[in-house]
């Protein structure tokens, strides 16, 4: 179901300039129907984190999920899944669409504004955060650019509908070496389908958190993402003797394939299982028709290294953009650094 949401109104100090737009002002819709939601995505080239499965997995650990869209008379011209999470008074909460949000050139300025101001109206935000999908975005009026980073501006990002032959000659010379020994080992490559192979990935992961020291989630919240996401989240596993040495995790749309989670045993690390493992994924999801193929991210560190023998080439996306929506702002922004840095030193006492 499609509900209205009242229409906003701009705070005085924006200013809205008529001539950028050749229609009449966008009306907010929150939608309540998965298919609705879905098509629209889907149809539009939005990326996998703007799927209505990816809002349920994160409304069931702790956040709250809006799906709204943007209007011009009956027609749906934009759309935006906001992530809200409450914060320790006085902060109260913040918002956050990632990669997006989604919509027609020219609706940009008026449906960001319209988010805000939802964002405020409904959860009382102190912030909205967006990460769009894109390598430009303009900063408009009441936004700026913010350093405080949720998903990471920096990637690599393929080019799927190159052929084969001219993805493998991107690659780094050792990339496509290891990509045939690891291919001719006794290795066999299959989509996990049920929870006990999951449950198998998981323990490859967690053997990988401890030796490289990251942080995980709860498995509960993975068996969430796997049922949740349902088609649109594949993994793929690396076996040797019917058992996972490593494996991968993606996000995909119709036109992107993202890169989630992976990881990979003291074997699969010997055999260089995930050579073999993500050239697979890659030529998978371009059999599937999908344009891009996302490594998720850069952070610098030995895996990005790794990431980087794939292409010749980093992929900049546009970065974070804020909306102030508090006086609290600038006290919020400048301590989000400080409180990461404290959560991650408090994961690594608890190793």
């Amino acid at each position: 179901m499609i509900f209205p949401i009242p229409r906003v109104c701009f705070h005085n100090h924006y200013t809205i300039n008529p001539a950028v737009y050749n229609r009449g002002m966008i009306e907010l819709q929150r939608c309540t129907r998965q298919e609705v939601w879905d098509d629209y995505i889907l149809d539009n080239g939005g990326h996998p984190l703007q799927l209505w499965g990816w809002g349920q997995v994160k409304s069931a650990h702790g956040w709250v999920a809006d799906r709204v869209l943007g209007y011009d008379d009956e027609k749906i011209v934009a759309a935006a899944q906001i992530l809200t999470k409450k914060l320790p008074f006085p902060f109260r909460a913040i918002s956050y669409v990632p990669r997006g949000p989604l919509g027609e050139q020219g609706t940009g300025e008026e449906f960001l504004f319209a988010l805000g101001n939802y964002a405020k109206r409904e959860h009382h935000s102190v912030v909205l955060s967006v990460e769009p999908d894109n390598a430009e975005f303009p900063i408009f009026n009441g936004w700026k650019k913010s350093n405080n980073t949720i998903l990471p501006a920096a990637t690599i990002s393929l080019n799927l509908e190159q052929s084969e032959s001219d993805l493998l000659a991107t690659m780094a010379k050792k990339t496509r070496q290891y990509i045939r020994k690891s291919a001719a080992e006794n290795i066999t490559i299959k989509t996990v389908r049920n929870r006990l192979d999951l449950e198998k990935c998981l323990e490859v992961y967690h053997q990988t958190s401890h030796r490289a020291g990251f942080g995980l989630h709860d498995d509960q919240y993975y068996y969430d993402v796997f049922s949740l996401m349902g088609d649109h989240s594949p993994v793929f596993a690396a076996y040797v003797d019917d058992q996972p040495v490593a494996f991968l995790w993606l996000a995909v749309s119709l036109d992107t394939s993202y890169e989630l989670y992976g990881g990979m045993n003291d074997m699969g690390a010997q055999l260089r299982a995930n050579y073999a493992l993500k050239w697979h994924a890659i030529r998978k999801t371009k059999e599937w028709g999908l344009k891009h193929y996302d490594f998720g991210g850069l952070i610098e560190d030995g895996v990005s290294n790794f990431k980087r023998s794939w292409t010749d080439h980093d992929t900049v996306l546009a970065g974070t953009f804020d909306m102030s929506l508090s006086p609290l702002y600038g006290l919020w922004s400048g301590l989000l650094p400080t409180a990461k840095k404290t959560v991650q030193r408090l994961k690594s006492l608890r190793k």
